[in-house]
């Protein structure tokens, strides 16, 4: 397998990109790698904004244990439900994680309902938990695209924009690859190339635009919860758009829509009702009071 990435319109060209580091004769993948310091990351950013605010980082701490866990295991149920075939005759296949395989959407879910159940049991406020916790899971999910780039995945269809991306044939799956790609398909000594969008990159950056505007509207927040809704409303638009660029949708049976677009444009028009409704209501209780 050809291990080049390029990016020939901005001039980057890396000769060998590796998928994985072996340690004892054991494989570990930095898709892995890079997930675990996602979590890192979004672990210690949400306990360092709970102390600024004046909560328990411990708290946070402690939350963290069940909610990797439990997103975890959320992520990979959702791919593997809306990816059967790949995985109905070979069932052992379905706790193979090193490859990829990990939806943020599966995620988000069982961590939201994980922050639920935490926060009732610990008699907090779920809705405060949540805007604290959203700005380390928006950075986490920034870094954890990457392990996207060093497995050759989750990228979008041909493209010869600035930022395009150029991959070795023989280095994705044939299932990722469609026929506009093939059109444009290269061939240089003897290795065949398709050149696609980089939607790991262009989630990413999505996703620290996204950190630094809840980073500034926290300040101006009227309600606990409200920066999560930020959060929501700024992911899901960006997602809607990059995920009807990749070629390695997820799609709902029988419809053929891609589940994550259609989520994310849902949750994205709920969140901004959401604000807006909550918002008028303060905003009428205030002038009430004023009467």
């Amino acid at each position: 397998m050809h291990r080049t990435i390029d990016f020939p319109n901005i001039g980057i060209h890396l000769k060998s990109v590796g998928d994985h580091i072996t340690v004892f004769g054991f494989d570990i993948a930095f898709y892995g790698m890079i997930i675990g310091l996602g979590i890192l990351a979004g672990i210690f950013i949400a306990a360092a904004e709970a102390k600024r605010s004046g909560q328990n980082p411990d708290d946070y701490f402690d939350l963290a244990i069940y909610a990797v866990i439990f997103s975890i295991i959320g992520a990979r149920i959702y791919y593997v439900a809306f990816s059967w075939d790949m995985y109905k005759d070979n069932l052992l296949s379905i706790f193979n994680t090193r490859q990829g395989g990990l939806a943020i959407y599966g995620g988000v879910i069982a961590a939201v309902i994980t922050v639920f159940i935490y926060a009732r049991i610990k008699k907090l406020s779920a809705a405060l938990i949540f805007d604290t916790a959203g700005l380390g899971l928006v950075a986490g999910q920034m870094i954890g695209r990457w392990g996207n780039f060093f497995n050759r995945e989750a990228f979008g269809e041909y493209t010869d924009n600035l930022l395009a991306m150029r991959l070795p044939v023989d280095a994705v799956r044939g299932s990722d690859i469609t026929e506009l790609m093939r059109s444009h398909m290269e061939n240089t000594g003897g290795v065949s190339y398709i050149q696609v969008h980089p939607t790991f990159l262009y989630e990413s950056l999505w996703c620290l635009m996204v950190l630094i505007i809840m980073l500034i509207y926290r300040k101006y927040k009227k309600f606990d919860g409200e920066v999560f809704l930020v959060y929501l409303l700024g992911y899901g638009i960006g997602r809607a758009w990059i995920e009807g660029l990749r070629t390695d949708q997820l799609l709902i049976p029988g419809a053929g829509w891609p589940v994550s677009q259609v989520l994310a444009g849902i949750i994205a028009v709920v969140s901004l009702g959401l604000i807006i409704y909550k918002r008028r209501k303060i905003k009428q209780k205030a002038e009430r009071e004023q009467e």
